[in-house]
């Protein structure tokens, strides 16, 4: 196993975390909170709000159990990139990008516009049989397409 420098070590500068009901109040709380926080911070992710909506409706919708919460964690790193993570506690049901929801459908599109926001996302396994699904959006993708700068 290789070192890595200091330099290729991503430490967060900036990290916030909540616990949130499950509830579809907890979900627009995370993306008021996310918003919020990022003010604090002097940032202006106009991308995360979104990204943040979409990783909280899911959690609330497909990884809800009776009586646990989801968190939210937001990880602001030295080279600006943005880490949002959202864990919940349904380990077994793994999100996969739906290819066939169609653009003006209600249901499917969530990672599809997680996809088109962040640099890059993914899923990893959580304590207590949860998982944790996470987002990066990179220092050039502070704002949505077509946003005024």
């Amino acid at each position: 196993m290789s070192q890595k420098s200091l330099a290729e070590i991503s430490i967060p500068v900036r990290h916030f975390a909540i616990q949130l009901s499950a509830t579809r109040r907890g979900a627009r709380l995370a993306r008021l909170l996310a918003e919020r926080q990022l003010d604090e911070w002097g940032e202006a992710y106009d991308a995360a709000a979104q990204v943040v909506a979409e990783l909280a409706s899911n959690a609330v919708l497909h990884g809800r159990v009776q009586g646990r919460d989801f968190r939210l964690t937001l990880r602001l790193h030295a080279d600006r990139t943005l880490r949002i993570e959202v864990t919940d506690a349904r380990g077994d049901r793994i999100p996969r990008r739906a290819e066939s929801a169609a653009d003006d459908a209600e249901a499917g599109r969530g990672l599809r516009i997680v996809s088109a926001y962040a640099h890059r996302w993914g899923v990893v396994e959580a304590a207590a049989h949860g998982k944790t699904v996470w987002a990066e959006l990179g220092s050039g993708q502070r704002d949505l397409p077509g946003s005024a700068v």
